[in-house]
């Protein structure tokens, strides 16, 4: 049978026009009614005819081209095939993927599209898991309750001590930690927490509870603590803005003082792992896990001059650009607070300065048989006879080592110094 041209539109009867009220073949008698090839009786055809993957494997194709009204697919398509990163979970791998896969290649033969594969690189995603509670009836069959509706009281080390139904106090058993499925009732109702918390907070705690491939254990503690976190980062900014001090203006990063270079080194250090996170590992908990702790810094630099606003100024514009993608809604409120007309988004990724890596002091453990006995301060690139020198002479480690015969000295240059002794 020949391939129609594909720039000519496809003409079905009337009653096979798909409305959205079901297959339309269910509702074709000159489909439906035929006879058995097997016995010769009437019979019904099965109407049931694609599986509902198939509906979903090639829509992605379509989107560089819904105004094209006259083909499926147009040159459009071309261009921006393949997808460049395709996300699912474990059930998708095995049958929306396969089924995708499938159906670029018979779109390839019939010269719809010209990739071989729709999608460049594929992450699988893990479940989201939750606590499971339970009552057993007369028959023996379990009846599931939402972790919402149960009080669980804990000891010290978080092992649970008891449990009971709000509606009634009557105790519930736990039946473990399970996927989230309506056969155990353990959801959690995403409206309800954005109403409590916002959806800033629900898209930071989703990502950073645990690597995107590893499932997710839910916390609403967990969540409790994302909500802390956008709240003190939202104080932080302000605090900033409080200050009396202008922070327009160039950066001068000659003149800064060691404290204002090295919040700016990990500032620049700050945007350079979490671009590769995000970019490169779709490592989000790291990448959220590094503005954290750039934050905590920021917040301790003590501001005492301009050129110090402007250090901080930097810092905060950077580390809001950069959660930005996660937390979309305060990190765009925090960006007008901070000066901007514009939408952040339209600001762009932030870029690392290679001059601003560059360490003017490095922190050096010394152990002595493995054990940490001291640290040491010293420039980068120091010989490592020198820094085994220094490090004999801390007061600290001479306690451990006097008397005593080294009989190895480990140096890891700029960061470790592991002296081993006789016992």
């Amino acid at each position: 049978m020949p391939v129609p041209e594909k720039d000519l539109p496809v003409v079905l009867p009337e009653d096979l026009v798909p409305d959205g009220s079901g297959s339309p073949l269910a509702r074709s008698e000159a489909f439906l009614a035929c006879e058995c090839p097997t016995c010769g009786s009437a019979a019904r055809r099965e109407t049931d005819t694609m599986d509902t993957f198939v509906d979903s494997s090639w829509y992605f194709m379509r989107y560089p081209c819904v105004d094209n009204d006259q083909a499926m697919v147009d040159d459009r398509t071309s261009q921006w095939m393949p997808v460049d990163q395709y996300v699912g979970g474990i059930e998708h791998a095995i049958l929306h993927l396969l089924y995708a896969r499938f159906w670029t290649r018979v779109m390839r033969d019939l010269g719809l599209v010209e990739v071989d594969e729709p999608f460049a690189r594929l992450l699988t995603q893990g479940m989201v898991l939750a606590e499971t509670w339970f009552r057993e009836d007369a028959a023996g069959r379990k009846h599931w309750f939402n972790p919402s509706r149960v009080e669980v009281e804990r000891d010290a080390k978080g092992n649970i001590t008891s449990a009971v139904l709000r509606d009634d106090g009557q105790q519930v058993h736990f039946g473990g930690i399970e996927k989230m499925a309506k056969s155990k009732n353990n959801g959690v109702d995403p409206a309800r927490l954005v109403q409590q918390y916002g959806a800033d907070t629900v898209r930071l705690f989703s990502m950073f509870a645990a690597p995107p491939e590893q499932s997710l254990e839910w916390s609403d503690a967990g969540v409790e603590g994302s909500w802390r976190f956008l709240k003190r980062l939202w104080t932080q900014v302000h605090e900033h803005l409080e200050s009396p001090l202008d922070a327009r203006g160039g950066l001068d990063a000659a003149g800064l003082s060691d404290t204002a270079r090295e919040t700016r080194r990990r500032v620049h250090e700050t945007i350079l792992k979490v671009g590769d996170d995000i970019g490169r590992r779709h490592t989000f908990n790291t990448a959220i896990a590094a503005v954290m702790e750039c934050s905590n810094h920021l917040a301790r630099f003590d501001v005492q001059n301009e050129t110090d606003c402007q250090v901080a100024r930097h810092g905060w514009e950077s580390l809001i650009r950069l959660i930005a993608p996660i937390t979309p809604h305060i990190a765009q409120s925090l960006w007008e607070a901070l000066g901007h007309a514009d939408d952040i988004l339209a600001a762009g990724w932030p870029t690392h300065d290679e001059s601003a890596l560059v360490q003017q002091q490095v922190m050096i453990v010394v152990q002595v048989n493995g054990k940490v006995r001291g640290r040491l301060t010293s420039v980068p690139g120091r010989d490592s006879k020198q820094i085994e020198q220094d490090a004999m002479k801390e007061e600290n480690v001479r306690r451990y080592v006097e008397g005593k015969a080294v009989r190895k000295v480990i140096v890891v240059p700029d960061k470790l110094v592991n002296i081993v002794v006789a016992a």
